[in-house]
């Protein structure tokens, strides 16, 4: 009986819009794709990272990332004009008001995944693209049925608003499979780039920093 792989393609995606929290998480997986024929297009959504600094620097970093393969790169900012950034962050902290306190890979990081998958489902409506997928699913410090239930609920809420459009797809995929989670970190050193020590937004700052940061 023949093993069955690590990773499994959806039936006829020959394209996919892949959600990039960072260019260390999106690397292996990118490389994967491109290997398989299969063209990946990096939307870049993640208004939950805190500081604007912060966000910046892993913004850039994924934007660097894409342009060295030569691939598009979807920076959501761009669309939303002057002051995207506190505009977006402002919009994410109304998604998860009153989860303030939730520990990691509680309900705070559910309602986190799904506001941010489903601007994603969105976008690759819109893009005209039928499947999408998120880097989300390859870091172990994530509940990965959370970020597929989250992936899928996107999914179906975009397809119920939208019935007249094309409908899309999420693939649910575990990204640390088939080595790409060693070819993850063999990479982060061959591009040098920045590796992040939290998760990104404001709860989840090492405690050291939490004095000196207000919220906003």
């Amino acid at each position: 009986m023949a093993k069955q792989p690590a990773i499994i393609v959806p039936e006829g995606c020959t394209r996919v819009l892949l959600h990039a929290c960072c260019a260390p998480c999106s690397s292996a997986i990118v490389e994967w794709l491109l290997a398989h024929a299969i063209t990946p297009v990096i939307y870049y959504y993640n208004p939950n990272i805190y500081p604007s600094e912060e966000y910046e620097i892993r913004k850039n970093e994924s934007k660097r990332h894409a342009e060295s393969l030569g691939i598009q790169w979807i920076d959501d900012d761009l669309s939303q004009g002057e002051g995207a950034y506190e505009r977006s962050h402002a919009a994410w902290r109304c998604a998860v008001t009153g989860l303030e306190n939730e520990p990691e890979r509680g309900r705070r990081c559910e309602a986190c995944f799904y506001h941010r998958l489903l601007a994603t489902a969105r976008k690759a409506q819109e893009s005209g693209i039928a499947f999408f997928a998120t880097t989300l699913a390859s870091s172990r410090w994530k509940n990965l049925d959370q970020v597929n239930a989250a992936g899928e609920k996107a999914a179906e809420t975009v397809n119920r608003l939208s019935p007249e459009k094309q409908p899309v797809a999420f693939w649910a995929q575990n990204w640390r499979k088939d080595g790409l989670q060693d070819r993850r970190n063999e990479l982060l050193k061959e591009y040098q780039f920045y590796n992040q020590q939290y998760c990104g937004c404001e709860f989840s700052l090492p405690r050291p920093c939490d004095a000196i940061l207000t919220t906003p």
